[in-house]
């Protein structure tokens, strides 16, 4: 073996890559690479803290192809622990497991240092309550010689007399169980009786009147997060909630690398299928965990998603959405046992309900957050943006609703990003940059102090890198401070007087903190932000276009990153067309709401069943201007369009020969000349 020989390692969820010297161990190499893997045993081997899952096939996103024998087989280490204590299945030891190849490595939450802090709170709002799975207290009439009906039949007698619920289904399960219950309760029971369409059917039962309430869950599958809320069918409560990372992650950040990753590697759907439902099984008992409730009184769940995920999820091969036309196997809302999606721990008969998808693009959890937003009600045209991997978009009023999906990647969520990570405790949220004097100031999460506050660093944790709404706050600021030009060029520490301004070979980048592990902003890290808001952006105006209108009144931001969106600096960067920032707001998990009013009411279920069918959908892969539009957008704030809330912005530009609120030179005017 070439000790010398390198060799290519990328860890998810964090993105971060680099080369290593063959025959290192993961653990050395995600300490050399910065990335976030415990271990509290000091890599002997004994606290497990380290696990790690590698990604076996082909990574098209990452340019790799992974094969088995890029990790050195299990050590005498590795394999007395695995005999006293169990390692999961396809788990090894970071720190004994040695890269003898490219490899991709997934680091679960459980093994992250600083675990993932994922901003899916549940907003508070009074719910409709018309749940499909409800209670009923019955007596049933003892069997006898004189009665010789079975017990489900008198059950659903029983039911049908007092209730009026009819041609009641029961399922094996609760034929196996029925028998003992009616009898040690004196046939007096109460029946969770599911009726969200077709036939009632018995969900579970128990002796006598019971007074618990039943649950239900409402899952925002996300292509990032999995965010879950167990709610009280009773009256909409939020019992408790909780997130997890989607562990699809590992096989590509964005969906058509999932995609991707399907059709290049057999059995790789089947394989994110599984991964995804452990997950869902996973989040489901930390839920009841956290409200020390049973698994059983979960009665059902309402799952909202984006098509691929939809796909994955019910174990269908996304590979027709993945090329023209788009079409997915199924876009009608889906009545299925909770089973059949891996939500194994939860009551075994309980239900499960999937919103509908508008388009090949555009989800159930776009038209969740139609159901929650409610844009038909709106007097004025009013965009809404749930902003994620794929952002989906919605633009409407009480005549007509428009919606398309715009893939802007990543990196608003800290992903292609240098100093980059997911929102977790010692990540920069808030930026403040002095326009005279060019110096920063910034808040981290975990601490609510500013940097610049007295006792900042006593409280704060360690700074480990910057999130998505961190990143979003730089730019903008280095922008209002004369630090990157409309061009999205960061200028030298001469053109912008800081000396904060480093040098990176042709181009620079801006120290935003400097201490054990630097936070700076790169070159790059501007063009994967303008790559990403151009998308977004020129999906919204293609929208404007196929309206008839040039500006809106009202900008919704929705999605667990879109709560912490800062209006302004949003629109500095030109990431949402121009508006009254007090216009912009946030509608928080708008996705995870819809999901929560679906799980409460059937009513509401069958209103955007109906209301999906009338909304056009804008294919943004088939529009000849969307790229007309993509390009003008890469501008800060945009080359064309005007922004007259926002304030003035500084005149700089720093292309070969340009001087601060110089022109740039012939060679930035036949750029611009060109839309850039």
């Amino acid at each position: 073996m070439n000790d010398n020989e390198q060799v290519t390692v990328v860890f998810t969820p964090s993105g971060k890559r680099g080369q290593v010297a063959r025959g290192t161990t993961v653990l050395q190499a995600a300490r050399a690479l910065g990335v976030d893997l415990d271990s509290v045993c000091g890599g002997r081997g004994i606290c497990s803290k380290c696990q790690f899952s590698p990604g076996i096939g082909q990574f098209a996103k990452h340019g790799l192809t992974v094969t088995a024998e890029a990790l050195a087989p299990p050590n005498a280490v590795e394999r007395r622990y695995d005999e006293k204590r169990g390692l999961p299945p396809g788990r090894r030891l970071g720190c004994q497991a040695q890269i003898l190849g490219d490899l991709v490595v997934d680091v679960p939450a459980e093994s992250q240092l600083h675990r993932q802090v994922v901003r899916k709170s549940a907003s508070e709002r009074v719910m409709e309550m018309d749940p499909a799975t409800r209670p009923f207290f019955v007596e049933v009439t003892p069997a006898s010689l004189e009665h010789p009906d079975g017990d489900a039949q008198r059950l659903a007698a029983a039911l049908a007399a007092q209730w009026g619920i009819r041609d009641l289904e029961v399922p094996l399960d609760l034929l196996s169980r029925m028998q003992p219950i009616l009898r040690a309760a004196d046939w007096k029971v109460t029946a969770a009786i599911w009726q969200g369409g077709g036939r009632p059917r018995l969900i579970d039962l128990w002796p006598g009147l019971r007074d618990a309430p039943l649950l239900g869950l409402a899952i925002d599958l996300g292509s990032t997060t999995i965010a879950g809320h167990l709610v009280d069918l009773a009256d909409g409560r939020v019992r408790a909630s909780a997130g997890v990372m989607n562990p699809q992650i590992r096989f590509g950040e964005d969906l058509m690398s999932r995609v991707s990753y399907a059709m290049m590697n057999p059995g790789g759907a089947a394989e994110m299928t599984a991964a995804v439902r452990a997950a869902l099984a996973d989040l489901a008992r930390a839920l009841t965990d956290a409200a020390g409730c049973a698994p059983r009184d979960v009665v059902e769940a309402v799952l909202v998603c984006n098509p691929v995920m939809h796909h994955l999820m019910l174990g269908i091969d996304p590979v027709e959405l993945g090329q023209a036309p788009f079409a997915p196997a199924t876009s009608a809302a889906l009545d299925l046992t909770a089973a059949e999606i891996g939500l194994s721990t939860i009551n075994p008969a309980a239900r499960a309900y999937v919103l509908p998808l508008i388009a090949g693009h555009v989800g159930a959890d776009a038209a969740a957050v139609v159901l929650s937003e409610a844009p038909r009600t709106a007097k004025a045209p009013v965009l809404i943006v749930d902003v994620g991997t794929n952002a989906e978009i919605v633009l409407g009023d009480r005549t007509r609703v428009l919606a398309c999906s715009s893939p802007t990647g990543p990196a608003f969520e800290g992903a292609q990003i240098s100093s980059g990570q997911r929102a977790a405790a010692g990540a920069i949220e808030r930026v403040r940059i002095d326009p005279a004097t060019r110096e920063p100031r910034f808040r981290v999460i975990g601490c609510d102090l500013w940097s610049d506050a007295p006792g900042f660093a006593e409280a704060a944790p360690p700074i480990t890198g910057i999130c998505g709404s961190g990143i979003i706050e730089a730019v903008a600021e280095m922008r209002l401070a004369g630090l990157v030009d409309a061009s999205g060029l960061i200028g030298s520490a001469e053109q912008t007087g800081s000396a904060r301004c480093i040098a990176q070979g042709r181009t620079h980048a801006y120290l935003l903190h400097d201490g054990p592990t630097p936070v700076m902003v790169t070159q790059g890290d501007i063009r994967a932000i303008q790559l990403a808001k151009s998308a977004l952006y020129a999906g919204a105006r293609l929208l404007m276009d196929h309206f008839g209108i040039a500006q809106v009144d009202r900008v919704v931001l929705a999605g667990a990153f879109g709560a912490h969106i800062s209006p302004l600096h949003a629109m500095v960067l030109g990431m949402i067309p121009d508006c009254a920032t007090e216009a912009v707001v946030s509608a928080g998990n708008a996705a995870g709401t819809g999901a929560r009013m679906a799980l409460c009411s059937v009513a509401a279920r069958r209103r955007i069943e109906t209301e999906v069918t009338g909304i056009e959908r804008i294919e943004t892969a088939l529009e000849p201007r969307f790229q007309e539009h993509f390009v003008a957008a890469n501008a800060l704030p945009h080359a064309t369009d005007p922004f007259p809330h926002l304030p003035p912005l500084p005149q700089v530009s720093f292309n070969t020969g340009g001087t601060p609120g110089g022109s740039g030179g012939r060679r930035r005017r036949r750029a611009a000349g060109n839309g850039e």
